[in-house]
C-alpha cells in the first residue's frame, strides 16, 4: 500500500484542525509507539542552590566595588572644589569622566567578554579599576584627578555588561530578574556605603584619606567576588573582528524594544545623576548648612534602592514591565516635587521617593534587555550600560549647571523634563504592543 494510504485522515467540521486517523492507519494494539528524545536538562543555576547563592554574593560584591569606585568622589565635591579652587561645575567632571569613560568603553569591553570569557573580562577590569582607586589619593592637580577618572571608569566597563550576560547563560530564566536585581542591589550598597564611608572620613582627615579607605574596601571586594564566583558552563566564545561585533550592534539597534530600553536608562540615570552630584552642595548650603559627614549619610538612602531593585522581579510580575516603568516614572517624579520643600525632613522623603522609582526602574528595564536579546547578550547589555552611563555623565553636567543657574529648581527641572521622556516612551512601547506587526 502507498505510503500516503496509510496517512490518510478525514477532518472533522469545515475549517477545524482536529483529524481522525482512518481506519488503516489506527496504531494496532500490539503497536509499540517510538520513544519520544528525553529533553535535555537544564543544568542552569536556579533559585535557592548554593551555586546561585555563591553567584549572587559574588556579583552583589562586584556591583559593591563598581559603584563605590565610580561616584568616589561625588559626595566630596564641595571638598575637592575647595581643595583646588575650581567651581561646581568644574569639579563635576570627576563624576561625568568616570561614568564617560564607562559609557565610551563598555561595547569595546562587552566584545572582549564576548571573545575571552565573562569572568575573565570580569576579573581583569575590577583589578584594574581597584588598582587606580588606590593612585586617585595623590592626584596632585584637578586635571590628573579628572584623567585617573576617566580610566578608572573606562576599566570598570568590562564589568557590567558581562555581569548581566553572565547571568542570562548561567541563571534559569524565572531567576534572572531576580539576579539581576541583586546585582543591580549590590550597586546601590557601593554607592551608599562609599558615599556615607568618604563622608565621614573626609571629616575627619580629608577628601584623600576618604578616597584611599575607600580603595582599600574595593579591593577587599574584588577579592572576595573572584574567589566566590562560579566557572561559566554555558559560554559560547564569539569574534572580536569588528565587522561581526558591528553588525551585532547593528542588529540590537534595529530592534524597536531594545531601542526604547536604552533610553529609558539613559533617561532615569539623567535624573539619579543630577540629583546626586548636585544635593551635596545644596545640604552644605543655607538653609541647611549640614557638615560633611551628616551630608555623607544622606547616601543611607541608598537603602530604598536596595530593597526596590531586589523587589523588582515581583513587581514585574504583577504590573507587568510597562505598568512598573510607570510607577517608577511616578515615583521619581513625586520625589522630585517634594525635594523643593526648604525643609529637611521633606527633602529626604524626596531622595527616597527618587531612589526607590529609580532603582526599581533601572532593574525592570536592564533585565528587560537580557530577555530580550537572542545573540549577542553581552553587546546588548553594553549598548544599554553605554546609554545608562550616557545619562549619568549628562546629569551630572547638566544637573550642575543647571544649579549654578538656578538653583536646585533648575536641577529638579531637568530631572522632571527625562522622567516625562520615560512615560512617553513607555507609553509609545504600550501602543506598539497593540500592534501585532510591531515587537511589544
Amino acid at each position: 500500500m502507498p505510503a500516503a494510504s496509510t496517512e490518510a485522515s478525514t477532518r472533522v467540521g469545515a475549517g477545524s484542525d482536529t483529524t481522525v486517523p482512518s481506519p488503516s492507519s489506527a496504531p494496532s494494539p500490539t503497536a509499540t509507539a517510538p520513544a519520544a528524545p528525553a529533553a535535555a536538562p537544564d543544568t542552569r543555576v536556579d533559585l535557592g542552590t548554593p551555586a546561585y547563592r555563591r553567584m549572587s554574593l559574588a556579583l552583589f560584591l562586584a556591583g559593591v566595588a563598581t559603584f563605590a569606585l565610580l561616584y568616589s568622589t561625588q559626595a566630596l565635591l564641595p571638598l575637592i572644589s575647595a581643595s583646588y579652587g575650581a567651581s561646581v561645575s568644574d569639579v563635576s567632571w570627576t563624576v561625568a569622566a568616570a561614568t564617560g569613560g564607562l559609557a565610551l568603553f563598555v561595547i569595546p569591553m562587552s566584545a572582549l567578554s564576548e571573545r575571552f570569557g565573562r569572568r575573565a573580562t570580569m576579573t581583569g577590569a575590577v583589578a584594574v579599576a581597584v588598582g587606580i582607586g588606590l593612585v586617585v589619593p595623590f592626584a596632585p592637580s584637578l586635571g590628573v584627578l579628572v584623567a585617573l577618572r576617566a580610566v578608572q571608569g573606562a576599566a570598570l566597563a568590562g564589568l557590567p555588561a558581562s555581569a548581566t550576560a553572565y547571568l542570562a547563560e548561567e541563571v534559569r530564566p524565572r531567576a534572572l530578574i531576580t539576579a539581576i536585581g541583586l546585582y543591580v542591589a549590590g550597586n546601590s550598597v557601593g554607592g551608599m556605603s562609599g558615599r556615607v564611608l568618604t563622608g565621614w572620613v573626609a571629616q575627619e582627615w580629608g577628601w584623600r584619606v576618604a578616597l584611599a579607605v575607600l580603595g582599600v574596601l574595593a579591593v577587599a571586594c574584588a577579592v572576595a567576588f573572584r574567589m566566590l564566583l562560579p566557572e561559566p558552563k554555558h559560554f559560547t566564545r564569539g569574534s572580536l573582528r569588528p565587522g561581526v561585533v558591528a553588525r551585532t550592534v547593528r542588529d540590537h539597534l534595529g530592534n524597536p524594544l531594545l531601542r526604547r530600553l536604552y533610553a529609558i536608562g539613559l533617561l532615569f540615570m539623567t535624573v539619579f545623576g543630577g540629583v546626586y552630584t548636585v544635593i551635596g552642595y545644596r545640604l552644605t548650603q543655607e538653609p541647611f548648612s549640614l557638615p560633611q559627614g551628616v551630608v555623607g549619610s544622606i547616601f543611607l538612602v541608598y537603602l530604598v534602592g536596595t530593597v526596590s531593585a531586589s523587589a523588582s522581579g515581583r513587581l514585574v510580575g504583577r504590573f507587568g514591565r510597562r505598568g512598573t516603568l510607570y510607577l517608577s516614572g511616578a515615583l521619581t517624579a513625586a520625589g522630585l516635587l517634594v525635594s523643593l520643600s526648604d525643609r529637611l525632613p521633606a527633602v529626604l522623603l524626596g531622595l527616597v521617593l527618587v531612589t526607590g522609582g529609580f532603582f526599581a526602574g533601572h532593574s525592570a528595564a536592564s533585565s528587560a534587555v537580557s530577555g530580550t536579546a537572542l545573540h549577542g547578550r553581552a553587546q546588548a547589555a553594553a549598548l544599554y550600560q553605554s546609554a545608562y552611563y550616557i545619562g549619568s555623565s549628562v546629569g551630572s553636567t547638566v544637573g550642575a549647571v543647571a544649579f549654578h543657574a538656578a538653583g536646585w529648581g533648575g536641577t529638579v527641572a531637568v530631572g522632571l523634563l527625562a522622567v516625562a521622556g520615560v512615560a512617553g516612551i513607555t507609553l509609545l512601547g504600550t501602543l506598539a504592543a497593540r500592534r501585532p506587526a510591531v515587537a511589544a
